[in-house]
């Protein structure tokens, strides 16, 4: 049997497991629908800058996910940057293993994902229809553009992030070279990202389908369209946020009015910390720093009635990088990768306080800075004055006990040695464990202390 159709007899056990009320109690297998599966993810979104994680800024939409569903507390994106973290996300891998662990792409960059690659949608096809609707940013050099290259039935979007220019909204389809592109303003993209994936459910609401909705805010510039202008306390960053939540109740609007709610996960997440503008909340640094929680420590919602509890937070730690295996296991296919660094986190979407998950290794480019446990987090290095600052040269270990001290504010190295001496012991295995992925800095970094 091909892994790809496995959804034969022993997909649909498995399946029947996992979404059947019953499950496999009495040894009765139901036939159940392979869930649908939509991926919000925003670009600079702050873990300060919604209401469920404590921010200011209205989100009903985004509340109502968490009342409805699980609350991560404790989820890392894959890297500190756009790139490298959706390169991690679509492929359950470390950046670092598909030459996407350097900085961001630029317009003229020469570097890309792979097609070798496998991505969510690779994995889940062909019996998922998928579509990629939104900002891409992993490559427009022709072998790695458009995204439908990379298992997409359907791309609509933007290549880069909308303050790389030029900006141009484009579309291609699986199975065509054609891509088509069209003028856009910014303060109208998220709206047409909005629309598009409305009509993508709209159009796959009888078979399974993938949805991946990269909104390109509230990444700088903030544009708000007329309906959101000036209706937060927070500038034009608010008011995109407000967008951003209007946008989240639209799509759980349309899942329910269409009778999918019961077999459709969707989730909600940022893919790093807030840039110039935004909130990390309690968490230290922002978005391009090292391996402190502001850069990467963001938001992750969840909502899927009957099989994950409402109303539920947990604060396993987990990773954007779990995702792929999570999607491949609930739909009942076996990823056909064997160097998978992300983990099925099932049970922590279903609120176990016990993550799956030793250890979350935390990248700074393609330097191993960070070692987060579930107690504690260690950290090897960070900015300072415009260069790179190494604690371990300058001997100031830094070990955080997070459980006390989100805000990573007091090394308590002295206090717990042979905590310190695992976690450097880790942090050792991991720098020697993605040594030989490592690559020459890219042309167009030099300005990049390595």
């Amino acid at each position: 049997m091909n892994r790809r159709d496995l959804m034969g007899s022993a997909g649909a056990l498995a399946l029947a497991a996992l979404l059947s009320p019953a499950g496999l109690a009495k040894g009765v297998a139901r036939s159940v629908p392979a869930p649908n599966f939509i991926l919000i993810m925003c670009d600079d979104l702050g873990f300060g800058d919604i209401q469920p994680y404590g921010g200011t800024i209205p989100t009903p939409n985004i509340n109502r996910l968490a009342a409805e569903g699980v609350t991560l507390d404790n989820y890392y994106a894959p890297a500190n940057l756009c790139t490298p973290s959706r390169a991690g996300i679509l492929t359950g891998r470390q950046p670092i293993r598909s030459g996407l662990g350097w900085e961001v792409l630029l317009e003229t960059d020469a570097r890309g994902l792979p097609v070798s690659e496998r991505t969510i949608a690779d994995e889940l096809a062909p019996r998922y229809a998928s579509a990629l609707i939104g900002k891409w940013h992993l490559g427009t050099a022709p072998q790695y553009w458009p995204p439908t290259k990379h298992g997409f039935d359907l791309f609509y979007g933007i290549p880069y992030s909308h303050d790389m220019t030029p900006l141009a909204l484009f579309e291609s389809h699986a199975g065509s070279d054609a891509v088509a592109s069209q003028p856009v303003e910014l303060a109208s993209l998220q709206e047409k990202f909005c629309r598009r994936a409305e009509a993508f459910i709209d159009e796959h609401r009888a078979k399974p389908f993938f949805l991946e909705l990269a909104l390109s805010a509230p990444h700088l510039p903030t544009v708000p369209p007329e309906p959101f202008k000036h209706t937060s306390k927070a500038g034009s960053y608010g008011d995109v946020v407000r967008e951003i939540d209007s946008i989240v109740g639209r799509i759980v609007d349309k899942i329910d009015a269409l009778g999918l709610a019961e077999n459709t996960l969707i989730m909600f997440t940022s893919d790093n910390g807030p840039w110039f503008e935004g909130s990390p909340g309690p968490l230290r640094d922002r978005k391009g720093g090292s391996a402190y929680d502001g850069a990467s420590h963001v938001p992750f919602l969840a909502r899927m009635p009957r099989t994950l509890p409402p109303a539920t937070r947990t604060k396993a730690i987990a990773s954007g990088l779990d995702i792929l295996p999570t999607l491949c296991a609930m739909a009942g296919v076996t990823p056909d990768n064997d160097e998978l660094d992300g983990l099925d986190m099932q049970a922590v979407l279903k609120g176990s306080a016990t993550s799956p998950r030793d250890e979350i290794v935390l990248f700074n480019n393609e330097s191993v800075v960070g070692i987060r446990t579930q107690r504690w987090k260690y950290v090897s290095e960070t900015y300072y004055r415009g260069g790179r600052t190494d604690y371990v040269e300058r001997g100031y270990p830094q070990l955080y006990d997070m459980e006390l001290d989100q805000g990573e504010n007091y090394s308590v190295a002295d206090l717990y040695p042979d905590v310190l001496a695992d976690m450097q012991a880790r942090w050792r295995a991991a720098v020697e464990k993605f040594a030989p992925f490592r690559t020459p800095r890219p042309k167009g970094f030099d300005w990049v202390s390595e």
